[in-house]
């Protein structure tokens, strides 16, 4: 079976995330201190700094503190960073509470099954250092909103078969739209905005504490210098969305959605 990213990007994608960060690349960095979590993904995770707001929230909170570290690339699925070998050895190193796998939209068939796969390949190593796996459940497209169910199974399922965490945020994304559809989260189709990635934040944020992210702040400054500030009226819509799907039980999951046939995950 071909595997949906070949690992021949590696120098495309490092070239790549200098250009997005505007800065040179040293190789993966824990920064902070407090909860280790180490996140291994793509674009998602670095495009507006998820795991930064994500510390920043903990900080503002004034309870316990996170450091955090990225392993990421551009387009890669969490099979590509199993065969580069990387974040292996990030992993490796322990220290880790949490290790988060994250890639794109993953609907049912070759992307669902190679990251149950690279999920299951990761665990054995993330569970050897005493730490936890969890899943990212990315949401879909914009122009695929009927497809956001297979992602989400997709997400679940490999949460499932590891005994992991899973970060359920493509469903707190629908809990808004319930609430109020005109609420943007999309910058390009593809990627969060800057409350896209707030929300997405808060979703980690109550999974993890077990704490309402109800009344948290909107306007954050991240430890690498990136601002958020959100109107509050709207970071209550999105902290309420958070609250109400990261705090309840996940379903079992019974896989409904047909399989899409792409290459691209």
């Amino acid at each position: 079976m071909q595997l949906p990213h070949p690992v021949s990007r590696g120098v495309l994608a490092a070239l790549t995330l200098v250009a997005c960060l505007g800065d040179s690349i040293s190789g993966p960095a824990l920064i902070g201190d407090g909860t280790r979590m180490l996140f291994i993904g793509n674009s998602h995770l670095y495009v507006t700094d998820v795991p930064g707001i994500l510390q920043a929230l903990a900080d503002s909170a004034g309870g316990e503190r996170l450091a955090v570290e990225t392993v990421a690339n551009p387009d890669y699925a969490v099979i590509d960073h199993w065969l580069d070998g990387i974040a292996q050895r990030e992993i490796a190193k322990g220290g880790w509470k949490y290790v988060v796998l994250q890639q794109g939209w993953t609907p049912a068939g070759v992307c669902r099954d190679t990251l149950r796969l690279a999920t299951k390949l990761f665990s054995d190593d993330i569970k050897k250092v005493g730490a936890t796996p969890a899943l990212f459940e990315t949401w879909g497209n914009q122009d695929r909103p009927v497809q956001f169910q297979g992602s989400i199974e997709s997400y679940r399922l490999a949460a499932e078969d590891v005994g992991g965490l899973l970060f359920p945020i493509a469903e707190a994304w629908q809990e808004v739209w319930r609430t109020d559809a005109t609420v943007s989260l999309y910058s390009d189709g593809l990627h969060a905005n800057l409350a896209g990635s707030y929300l997405t934040a808060l979703v980690i944020y109550a999974r993890i504490f077990q704490k309402t992210p109800v009344g948290l702040p909107s306007r954050l400054r991240t430890r690498q210098g990136m601002t958020l500030d959100l109107d509050p009226v709207l970071g209550r819509v999105l902290q309420d969305a958070a609250a109400t799907i990261g705090l309840a039980p996940t379903p079992v999951t019974v896989p409904t959605a047909p399989v899409v046939i792409t290459s691209r995950c």
